[in-house]
């Protein structure tokens, strides 16, 4: 082992002689969760308090880690093992499964992580048929002991064994019908030694061998079960879910068993120290008397409230009471408990930090803060910018009747409903007569954007999350769910087909759910949510519940504004966005796309700019925009007043803003064969074939364009800087960035610079402003990356263009491949999650660090930010800040996501830091 490694931490393929791999529960704490678990570390911890805890002994997650990756336990673990169970059975004064008054213990999985009930349990090992009967006799209840044991059997069989677990159920159901009874506690000693019998013969038939009477045995076959509970699929497909690494392994606790199924005065429960779905103080949880742990969770029958407890055992309500709130006190955080009361002694079987919805997550945090627990560094790491977007969207009624119909991706959350469209003409028209409309497509384009923004949200069968209609949707903080490819969606017949045959017509009523991505017939009702209110500027905080949310969310967010480092921007193509994105916190545009002004009534004068045959055709095109693309930004310039707004020069091929190559053939033949004039759409068809590229989004566009179309971009740079004068004459403060595309290589940036360069001046000559634009680039291909040092030499500024730089870096087309294999990759383990949704730190990563760490070499006040769609991103946001940027740019709609997640950032930073 290196001298650096943990020495009680075994090393995969290496001898692990003198390693520590079984720990008793008064020799860890609350800190040794990767080693013991979290159930492990917490129950050490509740014994160091002094809590009353059953004695027992842990066994590490790198026993397990030895188990998985060799298929054989440690060869030291079964000594370690024996040495903990003699040490148990010294001090419970009994062995395990003797003839009489066994010890008995339960078998209990325990990952660093809470995966609840993705990993097995086994409880009352050591009972046998000698031992039963001394159980029976030590509690004086033959039916207690003959309802443990087929418990027993049960859970070995299906845990361990492999036994089909309806088999026992219907096994239990039969002999419950067979008494004309409804529940198992009626069931008597009699009636259950009968099942046992049952249950015995259904192990022997199923797994081919008897159920094991030797004790150890059950032990031994019940931990390496708890082992390879780690990889079954279910748990496997939990940690794919909540993003959990595989190779941590679980450890394995080993408890000795104390009873709540003896009798009324007898019962288990599971508690809350607050509210985990409001976050309200208060008693909350559910007992069930006179049964065992699992019978809470299975629902097998009906619980009462935790506080009915003080009615059936007073004297154990209030000691529970009080460990609650030590607990809650000591880990300064709502807690999560389990319990069991035998014959009116009240034991703790687990504690952990609990799970709670967004809300509570808000309201528990400020909470704490009230109540002098945490301070607000503390604060903010108990809350997340996943959360916080959760919040913001609306959402359906979780107990309407629903028809689904289909399901897609998960594009952008929220819940919307409306009238089925399959156009934008008619979303807009039908929309501006009062209609609420849902644009379904196969995919969307540009020329789509008005039926987007007109849309309560979008349905397309094909794309993924990166997809035109995911990033614009987000972007409009509009709901959408993309690559639904089992609806047949026919948009020249307007009609939309779901499986079985139903046939959605335009003008049919559909609701759709971007955050599960499910499709479904008529209206959902919405519910709304009150913060976005709040940050819209329509909501403040008050005493109702809502309001109690919005206040939480108030000041976790001043909170994290006061700690943060990170700038955050928006990206926003228009003064609608821009101030929008300005009641969102947004400092500022990181990115304005110029290409979504050049549609809408301004594609009749970019088809004459593509078409143009001579220098004079072209300038008169181009010298038709330029007053029109002064307006845009003239209105951007005022909208962000005081604030940098970064500007992208044209970066789509040509081919984007002209008709569909099809459709055009078509419109052409057809006019051919009808004899009728057709000399534009002819031009237009053979300018679609002239600028046709197999791989476009490698072809001509971006600098490319700027350099081969002359005048394109000092159009563009003339707007941009007329607009800033005429912002100054009126006593405005216009902060313009202009961003130069898809730059390659130093030269490329250097001759648009000093054709830029050469405009501004002129128009400050003429205007007699001083104008102090900046110019700069986007870092989006590998090659800029890798020569950042030099193109730094030009720039003022880089902006990493995350999204294509994962594109050219990985090899991916990113409309394809998510529809493609995405989801295998996703299933096998190659991802975690899709690399455009979250920075791929290794390699796209590595890239922008590199980057960074050049241009400030060769420019000391470079400006750094990123405005791909991972500066929205949680994850990706913590990332930035490690590496030194100055600021993110997202969506209006992320904006607040991103504020937080940059406060979060620094205070872990710091906390880092101090260690």
């Amino acid at each position: 082992m290196s001298e650096n490694k943990d020495p009680h931490v075994a090393e995969h393929g290496t001898s692990v002689e003198g390693v520590k791999f079984v720990y008793d529960f008064t020799e860890g704490n609350k800190d040794l969760k990767d080693l013991l678990g979290g159930k492990g570390a917490n129950l050490a911890e509740m014994t160091n308090l002094g809590l009353p805890v059953p004695p027992g002994f842990t066994i590490t997650t790198e026993a397990c880690k030895v188990y998985l990756d060799s298929g054989e336990e440690p060869a030291a673990l079964r000594d370690e093992v024996s040495a903990h169970l003699d040490a148990l059975e010294a001090r419970m004064g009994k062995k395990l499964g003797q003839a009489d008054d066994p010890l008995l213990v339960s078998v209990r999985s325990g990952a660093k992580f809470s995966m609840p009930g993705m990993m097995d349990t086994v409880l009352n090992i050591g009972l046998s048929d000698k031992s039963v009967q001394g159980l029976a006799k030590q509690a004086g209840d033959d039916r207690f002991a003959w309802d443990s044991y087929r418990r027993l059997i049960q859970m070995f069989g299906k845990t361990v064994l492999g036994v089909d677990g309806e088999l026992f159920e219907d096994a239990l159901e039969a002999a419950k019908a067979a008494k004309k009874v409804t529940v198992d506690t009626e069931l008597d000693a009699a009636d259950l030694k009968k099942l046992v019998t049952k249950f015995k013969k259904i192990v022997k038939t199923e797994a081919g061998r008897d159920f094991p009477q030797d004790p150890r045995e059950q032990m031994d076959l019940a931990i390496h079960a708890v082992f390879d509970s780690w990889n079954t699929d279910r748990a496997k497909l939990y940690r794919r879910q909540e993003r959990i690494p595989h190779d941590l392994g679980t450890a394995v606790n080993v408890c000795s068993m104390v009873f709540g199924n003896l009798g009324p005065d007898s019962g288990t429960g599971v508690a809350f120290t607050r509210d985990p779905a409001s976050g309200h103080q208060g008693v909350y949880g559910d007992y069930l008397q006179n049964a065992q742990g699992e019978d809470v969770v299975a629902g097998i029958r009906n619980t009462v409230p935790l506080a009915d407890l003080e009615r059936i055992d007073k004297k154990s309500y209030d000691q529970l009471m009080q460990i609650m709130q030590t607990l809650e006190n000591h880990y300064k955080d709502l807690c999560d408990i389990e319990f069991t009361i035998e014959r009116g002694v009240l034991w703790m079987l687990q504690t952990r930090v609990g799970k709670r919805t967004a809300g509570a997550a808000f309201r528990i945090a400020t909470q704490l803060v009230d109540q002098g627990l945490i301070d607000e560094a503390e604060a903010l790491t108990r809350v997340n910018g996943a959360q916080l977007a959760q919040l913001m969207f609306p959402r359906f009624d979780e107990d309407a009747k629903v028809q689904q119909v289909g399901r897609g991706i998960a594009a952008s959350p929220g819940a919307a409903v409306g009238k089925a469209v399959f156009d934008s003409y008619t979303a807009v028209k039908w929309s501006r007569s009062g209609e609420k409309v849902i644009l379904i497509r196969r995919e969307t384009n540009p020329d789509d954007l008005d039926g987007m923004i007109a849309a309560e949200g979008i349905l397309t069968s094909r794309g993924g999350k990166t997809s035109h209609a995911a990033v614009v949707a987000r972007g409009m903080g509009k709901t959408c769910v993309c690559g639904a490819e089992e609806l047949e969606v026919d948009t020249k017949r307007r009609r939309m087909t779901v499986p079985g045959g139903h046939v959605v017509e335009e003008g049919d009523v559909v609701s759709i759910d971007g955050s599960s991505g499910k499709v479904y017939l008529g209206e959902v009702p919405v519910v709304p949510s009150p913060v976005v209110e709040y940050f819209e500027g329509r909501m403040h905080p008050g005493a109702d519940d809502a309001d109690e949310l919005v206040e939480a969310v108030h000041r976790m967010m001043a909170f994290a504004d006061r700690k943060r480092r990170l700038r955050v921007r928006a990206n926003a193509d228009n003064a609608e966005d821009a101030l929008r994105a300005r009641r969102f916190g947004a400092q500022g545009i990181g990115l304005c796309r110029t290409e979504h002004m050049f549609l809408g009534d301004r594609r009749e004068l970019v088809e004459r700019l593509i078409l143009a045959d001579t220098d004079a055709e072209r300038e008169e095109s181009l010298k038709q925009l330029l007053p029109l693309q002064k307006q845009d930004f003239v209105q951007l310039f005022e909208s962000m007043d005081g604030l940098p707004v970064t500007v992208r020069l044209l970066d789509p091929p040509l081919h984007e803003f002209l008709p569909d190559i099809t459709e055009l053939s078509v419109r052409v033949a057809l006019a051919e064969s009808r004899q009728e004039p057709h000399e534009n759409e002819l031009r237009l068809l053979q300018a679609v074939h002239r600028l046709h590229e197999q791989n476009p989004m490698l072809g001509l566009r971006g600098v490319r364009l700027g350099l081969v179309i002359p005048g394109l971009f000092t159009m563009q740079v003339r707007a941009i800087a007329e607009a800033a004068a005429e912002r100054k004459a009126a006593k405005g403060d216009p902060r313009a960035e202009i961003m130069i595309p898809l730059v390659g290589t130093v030269q490329e940036l250097e001759i648009v610079r000093e054709e830029a360069d050469q405009v501004i001046a002129e128009v400050e000559a003429a205007s007699g402003a001083q104008l102090k634009l900046s110019i700069g680039t986007m870092i989006e291909l590998p090659r800029a990356a890798l020569t950042a040092g030099q193109i730094a030499e030009a720039a003022q500024f880089f902006s990493f263009g995350t999204n294509d730089l994962t594109q050219t870096v990985w090899g991916f087309s990113r409309d394809d491949v998510e529809a493609s294999f995405f989801t295998a990759y996703l299933e096998k383990g190659i991802f975690g999650v899709s690399p455009f949704e979250t920075i791929d730190k290794d390699g796209v990563g590595s890239l922008v660090k590199l980057a960074a760490k050049a241009g400030r070499e060769t420019r000391p006040d470079l400006k750094l930010g990123v405005c791909g769609e991972h500066g929205g991103d949680p994850e990706s946001v913590h990332f930035f800040h490690e590496v030194g940027l100055d600021y993110v740019s997202c969506s209006p709609f992320r904006i607040p996501v991103a504020r937080l997640e940059a406060g979060r950032a620094a205070v872990q930073s710091q906390g880092s830091d101090h260690r």
